[in-house]
């Protein structure tokens, strides 16, 4: 059975299918109903089918979606037979558009089509009885829109392919040195300044080449609400990322007197062009607090989403060292230093936002500072399993997403062919082979929320090359998200990159790059193979 992410278990009965004619009908319980749509959307338009509403009996002609408070909620039984029909069982909604998901992946690649391409055919589900269910609940994909701008369509795009290999959080990072993405109404420059540079390094940042056009763009409130509605019907929580205090150069750019003035001249800055650590940071000041404090209640107004992430990593403290404002900052918090400040700016925002019943999540660097993370703070552990074994020993819960094995930016092979080579070597294989439980975190494993993948896009220009990054890595990545047990990969895959070919994803194919997907003469910054 070629289903990714592999099953928890499943069998085949015998030769028998469910054929899917304009007689099959389709029947949702109550609370199922975003499925059922789904679903005549997708098999309705790849096969030309109505799949008109039916009576909920077992029918040899019927797929029926119902829910089964025996199950966890995300888990799922599929059972197809030629005598009763196809019936999906799911602990909740979410666990019967799983189950829907698996449904589509039995019968092909044609099923993944906008419309039929064998008009004649009659799809068939095979003979099949599915239990399965998630071993996280956090199977997340990082999607940076901030270094480049992926508009509207294509995020909606990336959450369908989510939905597909039945990933649950999109962690949107939203704001970096290189733009700013969210329309905030109370701080227009944000996006009237923010949201736009003047031109773009191509390749690494020690590359002498430059784009000389200008690039940028940000979604409006009501863009993001959609795609947060969007992603709710395929049981998606969209995470939202306000980076603070480092990684603020666009907000500077619109706003000077959010940076340190006292130690550069701030009005001078403008929207950053290239990529690395920025030195620009946020000062320590009640008035920047009250700023990013009014941004925040413009985005929580905007995501439901029970976790905020607010970055903290990568915060040079050379100008905070040189302030005489920070530093007397430090005398009157009696923080002790430039690490408790930014202790203090985390713990800050972390009470601010569990006052209005929501939880920070925050990169591994707010570990840092000797000061004990707040009640419900949430850790990325990004620079390895270090951050996220302190984390679970403290008592925080956790996501895994070192970069050694998930940074989905990173090169996916070595020699000259990879375009603009980034980092480690990750090949699907690698990927695949992934544990996120080492015995360290397996003791604390009641801390470990889940696992995410992350897209970092300084070299992501567009969505093909998104394409190209994700795939097929992102599902070899699912299968370790939700696969207890993974078994036997490459052949399902092989049949897998059939769906996404239908799909129209323009993946790596497993023997290298098109040449169309190379880009020769870009300087990367290639590290060490693990």
């Amino acid at each position: 059975m070629d289903v990714i992410p592999l099953p928890r278990s499943a069998e085949a009965p015998g030769p028998s299918s469910v054929p899917l004619t304009a007689r099959t009908t389709l029947w949702a319980a109550p609370g199922t109903e975003d499925t059922a749509l789904w679903l005549r959307t997708a098999l309705g338009a790849a096969y030309g089918l109505p799949l008109p509403p039916g009576t909920g009996d077992p029918d040899p002609a019927a797929v029926r979606l119902l829910l089964d408070d025996a199950l966890e909620p995300e888990e799922y039984r599929l059972h197809a037979d030629a005598a009763t029909g196809v019936e999906i069982r799911g602990g909740g909604p979410a666990g019967v558009l799983w189950g829907a998901q698996t449904l589509r992946q039995l019968l092909g690649p044609d099923a993944f089509r906008r419309a039929p391409v064998r008009p004649d055919a009659t799809p068939a589900v095979p003979s099949t009885r599915i239990e399965d269910a998630p071993r996280f609940r956090w199977r997340g994909l990082l999607l940076d829109v901030a270094r480049h701008f992926m508009p509207k369509d294509g995020v909606l795009r990336v959450i369908d392919l989510m939905a597909a290999h039945k990933l649950n959080v999109l962690h949107l990072h939203l704001t970096d040195d290189q733009g700013w993405r969210v329309e905030i109404h109370r701080h227009p420059r944000l996006t009237e300044v923010g949201a736009w540079r003047p031109r773009t390094k191509l390749g690494h940042r020690a590359s002498p080449l430059w784009d000389d056009r200008p690039h940028g763009g940000f979604y409006t409130q009501d863009d993001l609400r959609e795609i947060v509605a969007y992603a709710a019907a395929r049981h998606i929580t969209v995470v939202p990322e306000i980076d603070i205090p480092g990684h603020s150069q666009a907000a500077i750019a619109a706003y000077p007197e959010l940076g340190n003035t006292d130690v550069i001249d701030t009005a001078a800055l403008g929207v950053w062009d290239t990529w690395g650590v920025n030195p620009n940071v946020l000062a320590p000041t009640e008035r920047v607090l009250r700023f990013y404090e009014e941004v925040l209640e413009e985005v929580l107004d905007v995501f439901p989403a029970p976790f905020v992430h607010l970055g903290g990593d990568e915060c040079p403290k050379e100008q905070w060292r040189a302030s005489a404002s920070a530093q007397a900052r430090i005398r009157e918090l009696g923080v002790g230093d430039e690490d408790g400040l930014q202790a203090w700016f985390t713990g800050h925002f972390a009470r601010w936002l569990a006052e209005r019943g929501r939880r920070l999540v925050g990169w591994d660097e707010i570990l840092d500072g000797g000061r004990p993370l707040p009640d419900g703070a949430v850790v990325s552990s990004w620079r390895g399993f270090e951050g996220g074994i302190a984390a679970a020993r403290a008592g925080h819960d956790v996501v895994l997403c070192p970069e050694q094995h998930v940074y989905l930016d990173h090169r996916q092979a070595p020699g000259a062919g990879e375009p603009v080579p980034i980092g480690y070597v990750r090949t699907v294989e690698d990927v695949h082979a992934f544990d996120p439980l080492p015995a360290e975190l397996a003791a604390h494993r009641e801390r470990v929320l889940g696992v995410q993948a992350n897209l970092w896009t300084e070299v992501v220009e567009d969505g093909r090359r998104a394409d190209y990054q994700l795939f097929p890595r992102l599902a070899a990545f699912a299968e370790v998200a939700w696969s207890a047990e993974r078994g036997e990969f490459a052949g399902r895959l092989d049949a897998h990159l059939e769906r996404l070919a239908a799909l129209g994803v323009e993946y790596r194919p497993l023997t290298g790059p098109h040449p169309w997907q190379q880009r020769p003469g870009l300087p990367g910054r290639p590290l060490p193979h693990l």
